[in-house]
């Protein structure tokens, strides 16, 4: 506690200001101009952002150049996202950033970006935000922000330990991720493998060749009768499950619920068809509606529809869909489309169920494995939270646990 003082931000810094509110005349070749997408996780993205010429960023920094060891600050979107300028780039900054110049004398830059990272402050950020929706966070706000400042030594040493905490938390989020990555990329693998290594005994039919005919309804003709509806977003892209259902009365359903599903068939969104939008019908959805945004495809007796639902999934089948979908800002794919598709099957149904129950193994057990590395990976971000909250505490010191005095941190 001895030598930690409490200081408002604007006390212990140079200069807090925002960034540019127009946004300047862009070129395809020139400075970057960076907005709040630029910051995250600590650190500053050099990609995704505009450029302006060299006069504008020369008559925009004019006052307020941003230089090496600055902070930039996220004030739009997502709050308490602080990265150090660690390159010597020329840039210029949009409003959705703030600016802080740090005094030296008194603060460390590396010592306040942590501060501002902090489970804490993006609390109190996302408590003093000024609108709904996207929300902005007030620069006089972040002026005002307590912050408790100990020595320069004692900030450096806090320093030290917060970055190798880090790195070590960096590190093992990376190798969670990657086997995460593996494990999606193994099963995809080994699907892909069975639609092409072909054996004795196979044959290849269009999808429109293996496909029975599916109902269309009119849920509207029974005005006070309820149905369950699948809407384009009802199915997760991740999980392949239908999630979000929506309950309705005839008399409310919208002009798209057209299609008839029944308990196995697999439903394949034609709307944006890269994002493989696919799902089994279970018994919990049998005979309801879905959008007609879906294409139902319903197999005929010689084919097993889970072999037709795992071929939906396959890298060739996703590459076919990409060349084949049409529109820029809503690119979709027609039924007849996918109709034309090959798919490869053995003949033998004992055979076709023989392969069906290997991929359903092999699905359940990498989705338990990726649940272990996504548990994995949330547990070190509560633990990097845990460690600037011991940090700003005074845990990391030895001392008593003490807050910035101030009734705006009661968040």
């Amino acid at each position: 506690m001895k030598n930690w003082v409490t200081k408002k931000l604007d006390e212990v810094c140079d200069l807090i200001t925002c960034g540019v509110a127009a946004k300047p005349d862009y070129v395809d070749d020139g400075i970057p101009f960076l907005s709040a997408k630029n910051v995250k996780e600590g650190q500053i993205i050099w990609s995704g952002y505009n450029c302006i010429s060299e006069k504008t960023h020369k008559e925009l920094t004019k006052n307020n150049k941003p230089l090496l060891g600055d902070i930039l600050y996220t004030r739009v979107g997502s709050y308490g996202e602080a990265a150090v300028i660690e390159d010597d780039n020329e840039f210029s900054v949009f409003v959705s950033l703030t600016l802080i110049k740090v005094d030296k004398t008194v603060l460390n830059n590396y010592f306040l970006k942590h501060y501002l990272n902090s489970d804490f402050v993006k609390r109190l950020a996302k408590k003093s935000i000024s609108s709904s929706g996207v929300g902005n966070l007030n620069v006089g706000t972040v002026r005002e922000f307590p912050i408790l400042v100990p020595t320069l030594p004692e900030q450096q040493r806090i320093v030290a330990i917060l970055d190798e905490a880090f790195a070590a938390i960096a590190k093992a989020k990376t190798n969670a991720e990657q086997n995460l990555k593996n494990s999606k990329e193994l099963f995809e693998s080994y699907l892909q493998g069975v639609f092409e290594n072909k054996g004795e005994g196979w044959e290849e039919k269009t999808l429109g060749e293996v496909l029975v005919k599916t109902e269309t309804v009119d849920p509207t003709k029974k005005t006070n009768e309820e149905f369950i509806y699948l809407d384009v977003s009802s199915v997760n892209k991740e999980t392949k499950e239908i999630e979000n259902a929506t309950v309705l009365l005839g008399k409310d359903a919208p002009s798209r619920a057209r299609k008839l599903v029944r308990t196995n068939d697999v439903i394949f969104a034609t709307v944006r068809p890269t994002h493989s939008r696919v799902a089994l019908i279970t018994e919990e959805y049998d005979e309801q509606v879905c959008s007609t945004g879906y294409f139902v495809l319903r197999a005929k007796e010689f084919l097993n529809n889970n072999l037709v639902y795992y071929f939906l999934l396959t890298y060739s089948f996703n590459k076919q869909m990409e060349k084949l979908q049409k529109g820029a800002s809503y690119p979709a794919v027609t039924d007849s489309e996918v109709k034309g598709i090959y798919i490869s099957f053995p003949k033998s149904l004992k055979e076709q169920q023989t392969i069906v129950q290997k991929l359903d193994a092999l699905s359940a057990e990498t989705k338990k494995l990726e649940a272990i590395y996504k548990q994995k990976i949330n547990d070190l971000e509560e633990l990097k939270k845990s460690v600037l909250q011991k940090a700003f505490s005074g845990e990391l010191r030895g001392g008593e646990p003490v807050e910035p005095k101030t009734n705006a941190l009661a968040v």
